[in-house]
Order: C-alpha cells, then sequence, then structure tokens
C-alpha cells in the first residue's frame, strides 16, 4: 500500500514581501489575492510578482495566484508576469472559465474553490465538468448567506462534507475557520483524496499579518515537520 502524500499547509492573503518571506519556510504555498474586487489583501500585477519573488526565494513554499476573475486571458497574463504556477480560482467561474485558462496554462496547477452554504455545495452539479475542465484539486471552503467567499473563517460542517467527498471527482484542500487544534485526528485527514488545509485567520498574529511563529505551529500541527534544530 502507497504511503499518502504528506498534506499541504497553504496560508493566505500576504500583502507585503516580508511577510511572504517570513512565513514562507515554513508553509507550502502562500496564497496571494489577485482580482479580489474590494478585497482587503488585493495586489496589483506588479505588487503580485514582488510578492511571488519573495515566497520563491525565501523558502519551501510556492505563490499561488488567488482570485475572483473569470477572464482566463488576464489571469494567465498575470500568471506569467509573476512566474506563479499555482492558480486558485475561488469565485462562482464556470467550467468554460476553468477549461481556457487550462488551454492557455497547460502546466499550470489549478485549484477550483466549491462552496458550500447552508450545508450542500453550490457547485455540486458542476464538480465533473470542472474535473474534465481541468481542474487540478479542489478546495472546499464555507460560503456565508451574505454572499461572502473564501476568508471568511466560517467551519464547513462535517456532515456536509462527508456527504460531498464520495463525488468529488479530484482530490480535495479543506478550509474553512480551520487551526492547529483541529489537526489531530481531524474526521476527514485520512480520506485518500485529502492533500492539505487552507488557513487564513489561525495563521495571522494580533496586528493581522502572516505570523511566522503561527505558521510553524500550524505546520507542526498538520504536516508533522519539526521545528528546526536550535
Amino acid at each position: 500500500m502507497s504511503t499518502p502524500p504528506r498534506p499541504l499547509l497553504k496560508v493566505c492573503g500576504a500583502t507585503a514581501p516580508e511577510e511572504a518571506a517570513a512565513v514562507a519556510p515554513r508553509a507550502d504555498l502562500v496564497g496571494l489575492w489577485y482580482g479580489v474586487e474590494n478585497g482587503a489583501r488585493d495586489l496589483t500585477g506588479d505588487r503580485l510578482t514582488e510578492l511571488a519573488d519573495a515566497v520563491r526565494t525565501a523558502g519551501r513554499a510556492e505563490p499561488v495566484l488567488v482570485t475572483f476573475l473569470h477572464d482566463a486571458e488576464r489571469i494567465a497574463a498575470a500568471a506569467r508576469a509573476a512566474r506563479v504556477r499555482w492558480i486558485q480560482l475561488h469565485a462562482y467561474q464556470p467550467p468554460a472559465a476553468v477549461a481556457a485558462l487550462r488551454a492557455a496554462l497547460p502546466d499550470a496547477v489549478l485549484v477550483k474553490a466549491v462552496h458550500v452554504l447552508d450545508g450542500a455545495c453550490v457547485e455540486r452539479p458542476f464538480l465533473t465538468a470542472y474535473a474534465r475542465a481541468g481542474a487540478d484539486l479542489f478546495l472546499v471552503d464555507a460560503a456565508t448567506r451574505g454572499g461572502a467567499v473564501g476568508s471568511t473563517g466560517h467551519r464547513v460542517p462535517a456532515e456536509a462534507l462527508e456527504a460531498l467527498l464520495p463525488v468529488l471527482p479530484r482530490p480535495f484542500i479543506l478550509a474553512g475557520g480551520l487551526g492547529e487544534a483541529d489537526a489531530p485526528g481531524h474526521a476527514f485527514a485520512a480520506h485518500p483524496g485529502f492533500r492539505g488545509v487552507d488557513i487564513d485567520h489561525a495563521a495571522r498574529a494580533d496586528a493581522g499579518l502572516l505570523d511566522p511563529a503561527r505558521v510553524a505551529v500550524l505546520d507542526r500541527a498538520w504536516t508533522g515537520t519539526p521545528a528546526p534544530a536550535p
């Protein structure tokens, strides 16, 4: 029996090169917002490139372009300029947008967020279409009745996740208000499709910035990576 891959730790929403570089040694993926209209951590194209460079040069992590955009050409242009390989489509982009992005960036890792609202996955009818269009991974997150998606701090109900996992045609990353206390014996961490977690609030210090000490705690809890030797 093959050993499952070590879970990935993604932290999301860096806004400065120093912040991105500080957490890159203990994260696998660092999310950078681009095209998130009115988002508090949205970046310009130039800033996206600057932070992506900071992530790559500072540690083990890869930068992830996280976007609400539907325009595959604009997303692809930004990803090429920033030399970003991972792209997370975090809004309600249709399968056609995924297919267009896959055609534009055949070597990219495409992560399609799907949203659980009122106990059910909004995109459930389109899961197979997303997979056929080129999605490599799904990211399961919670949405709110007010329309908020991404970094809401709301949890995905266990019963909703349990109902969703059998029909996911690709591996998944779990989001939604997770912290280090959720890691030991998490009900779905042993699922064969589980590839890691996406964490925002629990990775931040009181000042609101991604905090390397908090990320180190999350890294030990979720991936089992020990603290570096003194």
